[in-house]
């Protein structure tokens, strides 16, 4: 045992040994990270690929509007009345439907 500590040929256990902890790692990242990551964000794709007009969205930067046009890659957003934009869709963070309650503390019009 010492004499293989003190520079000695290693046998393959020793080496798969050493690599066992790294691997054991990688597996823990995958499915702690990588793969729920990937999960959203192909339940985005999803989402995004389903808006459609009338939709309230809500985009990256914070602003909420709702889907007057829809395009391949665009949506023309109304985001005040009579003002609409157009917006990427990708910048599209949240899909919020027609049927969305309001919060409690918003006044009905």
């Amino acid at each position: 045992m010492f004499a293989n500590a003190a520079g000695g040929a290693g046998g393959p256990q020793d080496l798969v040994m050493q690599f066992l902890p790294i691997v054991a790692l990688l597996v823990l990242f995958y499915f702690l990270l990588i793969r729920p990551q990937q999960k959203r964000a192909k339940e985005h794709r999803e989402s995004i690929a389903a808006i459609k007009r009338g939709d309230t969205v809500v985009l990256s930067s914070g602003m909420i509007g709702k889907v007057v046009r829809v395009e391949e890659t665009e949506v023309g957003l109304e985001i005040a009345q009579g003002v609409t934009v157009k917006v990427v869709k990708t910048m599209i963070s949240e899909i919020r439907t027609r049927g969305a309650p309001a919060a409690a503390n918003d006044a009905k019009s």
